[in-house]
């Protein structure tokens, strides 16, 4: 049932003319309005773990986005002419939602991406859950300015919660109310 939708909501929100006008008459179209979510499958995993290897000094491996797909977790990601901007992965139990990873190509960065994953993992989590969870380095300065822009607040600090080039970092532990 859960595929059917998502399906349904691709081709309401994603308009394939476009796409069409972007590739006939390149920057004619705003890359923001050929962005699209979609749910991330195993043929994603090659242009994810590229985002995730140049993103972060300590990547998840291929195996760990294998499970969270096994565990039933969300997994989106966000392309624009079939290509892979960024991905996002939420798990949901009890209750509760606690977003796993949110990342975007460093080539892709400003222009929104970011917030339009998070947008979505916050309005899927709507009537499943509760709360919204995550954590963040304190390093990572436009995350958090993000994260508090759609209203989430710090709960706490998880010690030594991140690998470090020179140790371990702190998280910032964030949760935002669901009503």
């Amino acid at each position: 049932m859960r595929g059917l939708v998502d399906k349904i909501k691709d081709l309401i929100m994603y308009d394939a003319d476009k796409e069409f006008y972007a590739k006939v008459f390149p920057n004619s179209v705003p890359k923001k309005d050929l962005m699209r979510l979609r749910t991330m499958t195993s043929a994603d995993l090659s242009a994810v773990m590229d985002i995730e290897r140049k993103n972060y000094d300590f990547p998840w491996s291929e195996d760990i986005f294998r499970d969270c797909f096994k565990a039933g977790y969300s997994c989106w990601v966000c392309e624009a002419q079939d290509k892979v901007l960024g991905y996002s992965l939420l798990s949901l139990a009890v209750g509760e939602a606690h977003i796993l990873n949110v990342s975007v190509d460093p080539a892709e960065q400003k222009q929104g991406i970011g917030r339009k994953m998070m947008e979505n993992l916050i309005n899927y989590a709507k009537g499943r859950a509760e709360t919204v969870f995550l954590e963040v380095r304190p390093s990572n300065i436009y995350a958090i300015a993000l994260y508090e822009d759609l209203g989430f607040n710090e709960i706490g600090i998880r010690k030594g919660y991140y690998p470090a080039k020179n140790g371990r970092e702190d998280a910032i532990m964030l949760a935002l109310q669901l009503f």
